[in-house]
């Protein structure tokens, strides 16, 4: 008896192991809805160019139609034994119409199929994802327009550098996010061009417009080369390099909100909504979310590193290794899309605790920078010496166990007689960031402009889609 699904070449059945290592219906029946339009959009072509009628075409229209519909219902039945996507459409396709159904795969094979199958579903993730980080540049913003002028402290090496605002702190993970977005739409343009009609390697000999099809489709042109429209996948590749660095970006944010949210800092609380509490310990408040997207970030990466192995010592054209390019690819996008609608809503949701915000950013002698300035812009001191001077003030200071603003102006005059009362208006908190004014900087007017500039921008987007 011949193999039902590969006719009269093979007269026996796959072994158990050889099926259950060949079978990939799991996976590629997400890809269920971009099949069917894919097949509807390709039955079209095929009538306009008379290689089918256009009854046939109406009805194989009208059967996928209906298939769309059962498996949207749950009321279709996928079955292992016909392997993929693509067979178990076809298949229930055939009991809807007949015969009819076995001219929708004329000029086409399973590996154009699912190379335009697998970059439908990648552009629907990247406007997905797009869609997404506008939402949690959204709440930063508005966070960060709240607390313009909360002063916290700026770390380098995690240690107390410079005082900083919140919003500034916040607006950062904004631009960093507009990068990642600018990747994602970079990769979608290179990725919307149609494998379709590449046929198994080489092309077809029917009269097929692969421009039509293309169109249809929402690309912006056909591949251009038959073998590579079938065995690259650097789409995928390149869509799971810039989730890897958004994801990242994710991560650290989250990091420093399970560091913020530590009783030992403590300057942002989460609420019950984003936290749990301990099985054991009653008082308990842990930043499970942010730990966890943490988390997700090496699912995104390992996804990428996956596909990279897969990929990389494979000849020209289609080998069936490419069989394993979805399933990681398909996990490292949803565990991304988790992670940034988590941090949406953490953002939205953290409070900060300001006077621990304020307090912290004066520790550490965080504003002997701005001595080191003032000496230089009152006392036309070269840097080099007022960094010096200013280390010996900040020792001075230290050794009475004192802040800057409160080491007597005697005391600082015994190390540089020249400096005056003045001084002690840069060396609070407030005034640092104020003085912050270059452009980028934390002052709380630049962190307003900022602000409100990324809010127009990012309504100017939505209002053209």
């Amino acid at each position: 008896m011949s193999n039902k699904m590969w006719g009269g070449r093979f007269s026996e059945r796959p072994d158990e192991i050889m099926e259950e290592i060949n079978v990939s219906i799991d996976v590629d029946r997400h890809l269920f809805a971009q099949d069917i339009a894919a097949s509807k959009a390709h039955a079209a072509m095929l009538a306009n160019q008379g290689i089918i009628t256009a009854s046939d075409a109406k009805n194989i229209g009208k059967g996928l139609d209906t298939i769309l519909s059962e498996i949207g219902k749950g009321d279709f039945t996928f079955k292992r034994a016909l392997e993929d996507i693509h067979m178990n459409v076809e298949s229930r396709l055939s009991e809807l119409i007949g015969p009819a159904a076995g001219r929708l795969h004329t000029a086409r094979s399973r590996n154009d199929q699912v190379a335009i199958d697998f970059r439908l579903y990648v552009r629907d993730v990247l406007d997905e994802t797009d869609a997404a980080l506008a939402a949690f540049q959204a709440a930063l913003v508005n966070r960060a327009l709240e607390h313009a002028a909360t002063v916290m402290p700026g770390f380098t090496h995690l240690q107390t550098a410079q005082p900083v605002t919140f919003g500034h702190h916040l607006l950062a993970y904004v631009e960093m996010a507009a990068r990642d977005r600018g990747r994602f739409q970079d990769a979608r343009k290179r990725l919307n061009e149609s494998p379709l009609g590449a046929a198994a390697l080489a092309g077809t000999s029917f009269p097929i417009d692969r421009h039509a099809t293309a169109k249809a489709l929402g690309f912006d042109r056909p591949m251009a080369n038959s073998l590579d429209a079938v065995s690259d996948r650097d789409f995928v590749l390149e869509t799971l390099s810039a989730a890897s660095i958004c994801a990242v970006h994710m991560s650290r944010l989250a990091e420093e909100i399970v560091i913020w949210t530590s009783p030992l800092v403590g300057m942002i609380r989460l609420s019950d909504k984003f936290t749990t509490g301990s099985s054991i310990m009653p008082q308990k408040r842990n930043p499970d979310a942010a730990e966890l997207v943490r988390a997700k970030t090496g699912r995104v990466i390992g996804a990428l590193n996956g596909l990279l192995i897969v990929m990389k010592g494979l000849p020209l054209a289609y080998q069936k290794d490419m069989q394993e390019d979805k399933q990681g690819a398909m996990e490292g996008f949803a565990a991304l899309s988790l992670a940034i609608r988590a941090m949406t809503g953490m953002v939205r949701d953290l409070e900060p605790d300001e006077a621990k915000m304020k307090a912290a950013a004066g520790e550490g002698y965080s504003t002997a920078t701005d001595l080191a300035d003032w000496l230089v812009r009152t006392l036309k001191m070269p840097f080099r010496d007022a960094h010096h001077v200013t280390g010996r003030i900040v020792a001075k200071a230290a050794e009475g166990g004192v802040a800057l603003h409160e080491l007597p102006l005697k005391d600082m005059q015994a190390i540089e007689p020249k400096i005056t009362k003045d001084v002690f208006g840069v060396l609070s908190v407030e005034s640092s960031v104020k003085s912050r004014t270059s452009f980028g900087g934390t002052a709380p007017k630049n962190v307003m402009s900022q602000a409100k500039a990324w809010v127009k921008r990012l309504e100017k987007e939505r209002k053209l889609g």
